[in-house]
């Protein structure tokens, strides 16, 4: 029986723990639907993978964070977490960070058995109608960091495409950045206030309900501006939308 690691980042632990019971509920789902026979198993002891640290130029804490982070996580045959963006930090930059260091092999198993949510649900399990069922016109996201950084491609729509009631609407521009960036919403605050504005427009111009991706960053980012202009659409999480689907109804929430 294979063991499957949950690994949920910083970002859902503090501010959206509810994404992680929503992505744990689906790949049980999942798991029964595809008689994986799969235990999953979360570590209380894990922490950030320092993507935070070495996107900032803290690479000596962003490595002390990294090498925790792999043996939190070496005994397991997968890990799973619900975003491509922390996950690709795994993938890409511990690579350089732990060449020819004392973990480099146990990296490189890590780098090669560490996914994301719905990458994993599609390509890892095998399964992409749950039988999940949500009444609602939904537009998708693409975030950056899925995009370029884990290298997401299609497995987002085709587990949408499978949730009875939802139709998913094509944005403009799906693909171009919201205008978090980490930091760079921070430092380059009006740059970053006109890309989500745009965004939004695009996403509205729809007549989605909802704007969905795989990352709560960027979703985070959108719903502070949806807040504070009061626009008629609302933030969800691929996790939270397929997880509520599961109970046959859909709540009244927001990212």
């Amino acid at each position: 029986m294979k063991k499957a690691g949950l690994f949920i980042p910083c970002f859902i632990d503090q501010l959206y723990p509810d994404t992680g019971f929503q992505m744990i509920k689906v790949l049980r789902k999942a798991d029964e639907l595809s008689k994986a026979h799969m235990q999953f198993h979360y570590n209380p002891a894990q922490t950030c993978c320092g993507q935070v640290a070495f996107n900032a130029g803290f690479w000596d804490e962003a490595k002390h964070l990294g090498e925790k982070f792999i043996k939190d996580f070496m005994d397991f045959d997968y890990v799973v977490g619900p975003s491509a963006s922390c996950i690709g930090m795994v993938k890409n930059y511990y690579p350089q960070m732990f060449y020819n260091s004392a973990l480099h092999n146990e990296n490189n198993y890590l780098s090669r058995k560490i996914f994301e949510f719905t990458d994993f649900l599609v390509h890892v399990m095998g399964t992409e109608n749950l039988g999940a069922h949500f009444e609602a016109r939904v537009t998708f996201h693409d975030a950056c960091a899925a995009l370029r950084e884990y290298g997401l491609k299609d497995q987002p729509y085709r587990l949408l495409a499978h949730v009875s009631g939802l139709e998913l609407l094509e944005m403009k521009h799906q693909d171009t950045c919201c205008g978090f960036g980490g930091t760079f919403s921070v430092k380059h605050e009006a740059i970053s206030t006109a890309m989500a504005e745009q965004k939004l427009e695009h996403a509205m111009n729809t007549g989605a309900e909802y704007i969905v991706s795989t990352e709560s960053s960027c979703l985070m980012h959108l719903q502070s501006y949806i807040d504070k202009h009061e626009l008629p659409i609302k933030t969800l999480h691929i996790a939270d939308l397929l997880g509520m689907g599961l109970d046959g109804h859909q709540n009244e929430t927001t990212q």
